[in-house]
């Protein structure tokens, strides 16, 4: 499935890094995404369970093992190589805008407007 490229909201882009390493469980999955985010992205079990569904959907995500734990049904979710695709272009073109600030020489654009103003 080729993804048109729309930048990814902040959420998804955790869900997927947060899957990076081994597939995980959806508690898992909040607290990783919430480690990785610096604590900026907090899922609740509703928002996760929705995003992973459009995932899956999307063939970003696949469900890796279903079991019974308690008398619940626990899903254990793992990335797809289109999945790590879609995370390594988002996070390339987030580099990629980062550097349009980072490795502008500091007080350029403020010397320009100044000039411009003058």
């Amino acid at each position: 499935m080729t993804r048109s490229f729309v930048p990814m909201r902040e959420p998804t882009y955790f869900i997927l890094a947060a899957l990076q390493d081994a597939p995980l469980h959806g508690y898992a999955i909040v607290k990783q995404a919430q480690e990785l985010s610096g604590g900026r992205v907090r899922l609740t079990t509703g928002t996760l369970y929705a995003a992973l569904d459009r995932l899956t959907g999307e063939e970003m995500v696949r469900v890796a093992e279903e079991a019974v734990v308690n008398g619940r049904a626990r899903r254990t979710y793992e990335l797809t190589g289109h999945g790590l695709s879609a995370l390594h272009e988002e996070a390339a073109r987030m580099a990629a805008a980062a550097r349009v600030v980072r490795d502008r020489p500091v007080g350029s654009m403020v010397a320009t407007a100044r000039t411009a103003l003058a």
